[in-house]
């Protein structure tokens, strides 16, 4: 469970990748972020996974949908 001091700070980081990520789809420059372990990641319009990754990462601490669903399977009639 995270903090709210925690929560505040994830929500903000998200919101900042999510524009770097529609920033970097549009042409934009080269954006850098450090991550909750202290790890610097330079995002730019040639690498947008890894910054997808950081999105879904953050989503999930902090308990949003990350519009990723399992696997599918047969549902028998």
């Amino acid at each position: 469970m995270l903090s709210e001091e925690d929560r505040i700070l994830y929500t903000a980081r998200l919101k900042e990748a999510e524009a770097a990520l529609h920033q970097g789809l549009l042409g934009g420059g080269v954006r850098t972020f450090v991550d909750q372990n202290g790890e610097r990641v330079e995002y730019n319009a040639a690498n947008p996974t890894r910054l997808r990754a950081y999105i879904i990462e953050l989503k999930l601490a902090l308990g949003l949908p990350t519009g990723i669903s399992g696997p599918m399977r047969a549902i028998p009639w």
